[in-house]
């Protein structure tokens, strides 16, 4: 790539876009308006928003809302001045941020959200996650959603639920990542990050309120090829608890068809984990989860069996990945001798991609029974989906034939 072509990536552009937006509803009862401010940064002496948009050269600008309050029907948006991602404190940033970084942060949140009693982390990268993790201290939480995909991590956003120590300053110090959000960074801290001189390091203090956050709801605009809007209420997942999820049954023909074994306590706190981690998954996915770690994640594909196959066979090399890495410091595709790999292999296929006893998450109903097949097949025991399908029967069935548990939330949870 020549130097010109590298440029780019540096480049800051000018942005258009006037400092301050309002956007009205007009009823017959009158009109509400939200009223909105850009937001900028100063960075080494520049004064600026957006470094660009998704791409160099797209002008972007942020806007945070600061005064109005819209209501319509029986829901209400989140209250001006209640600001996550649109109000950012950077601590360190080689660079202004961008759309991407920004947009990152914001889904890493959006999951984050829901986990606010146990260290979690949340790595994003093109806005999906590609490992989530949970763990006793916060330095395992993040190793542990490293190594779930530790090629898709490289150059990712990591957001962190709890003050980010030394210890794992210096684990996500040793990898390469573009962005870390935290509510906090204790002493020490941005010394170690100060060797990484282009990680934008973020500080949201209102990550420690993030639950008042659960449920609370915004407007989302998408805008049309030729100028036109959607809006839409953001999703609120409301299977947010064990007692929210119910036992697989259906009436078919006039049968009753009803999973006919509970989720131990273990797989019930899969089975919400990986919802929850869902509502950030760009549609049509399935996920695999284990241990409250994701195992597998298959993103925005069209067909349901076919995601189940990507997210399994993501997982399987995924552990590769990991073995490898973890035993020779070197990645599985980078390893030249067949010998070691062959039994990375022969591990990986005698765990069956570390998908044996793990909870398989969908998005959306199961047309047939071929796509909870995928998982079956590699030993997953328990399996969470919204139910509603012509042939939940046959879903039913299968899972019954194995042995394997299933509830159903009743809630699809579709993400564009």
């Amino acid at each position: 790539m020549s130097e010109d072509l590298k440029a780019m990536y540096r480049t800051i552009v000018d942005d258009n876009f006037p400092a301050q937006m309002e956007i009205s509803f007009v009823s017959e009862s009158g009109r509400q308006t939200l009223y909105y401010e850009k937001v900028v940064w100063t960075v080494d002496g520049v004064r600026k928003g957006l470094r660009y948009g998704e791409n160099p050269g797209q002008e972007a600008a942020l806007y945070r809302l600061i005064n109005g309050n819209l209501v319509l029907g029986q829901t209400k948006t989140i209250a001006p001045g209640r600001w996550l991602v649109s109000d950012i404190e950077l601590l360190q940033s080689g660079k202004h941020p961008g759309k991407t970084n920004l947009t990152d942060a914001d889904n890493a949140l959006n999951i984050l959200r829901y986990f606010v009693d146990t260290p979690t982390a949340v790595i994003v990268k093109h806005n999906n996650p590609c490992g989530v993790a949970q763990a006793d201290t916060l330095q395992d939480a993040y190793l542990k959603a490293n190594m779930a995909d530790r090629v898709a991590a490289f150059g990712g956003c990591i957001a962190l639920n709890r003050p980010v120590d030394k210890a794992t300053a210096e684990a996500v110090a040793s990898q390469y990542a573009e962005v870390v959000v935290a509510p906090e960074f204790e002493e020490g801290v941005m010394d170690v990050f100060g060797r990484k001189k282009n990680l934008r390091v973020i500080r949201i203090d209102n990550i420690k309120r993030l639950q008042e956050f659960v449920g609370q709801r915004c407007v989302e605009f998408k805008s049309l090829i030729d100028g036109g809007i959607i809006a839409q209420w953001s999703f609120v997942p409301v299977t947010r608890t064990r007692q929210d999820l119910k036992l697989a049954r259906c009436e078919h023909e006039g049968r009753q068809y009803v999973i006919q074994r509970r989720p131990t306590d273990a797989e019930y706190a899969d089975l919400l984990f990986g919802w929850l981690v869902e509502a950030g998954v760009t549609s049509n996915s399935v996920l695999y989860v284990k241990d409250r770690v994701t195992v597998g994640i298959g993103t925005g594909e069209q067909d349901r069996v076919g995601v189940a196959q990507i997210a399994r066979d993501k997982a399987y090399r995924k552990l590769a990945d990991r073995y490898c890495f973890q035993q020779y410091q070197v990645a599985y595709n980078d390893l030249d001798d067949p010998e070691k790999k062959a039994a990375i292999d022969a591990r990986v296929a005698a765990e069956n991609g570390g998908l044996k006893g793990a909870a398989m998450v969908s998005d959306a109903f199961f047309p047939f029974r071929d796509g909870v097949e995928v998982g079956i097949r590699e030993g997953v025991t328990a399996v969470i989906q919204p139910g509603g399908s012509v042939n939940d029967h046959q879903v039913i069935e299968a899972c019954n034939q194995a042995g394997v548990t299933m509830v159903f939330t009743g809630q699809r949870s579709f993400k564009h």
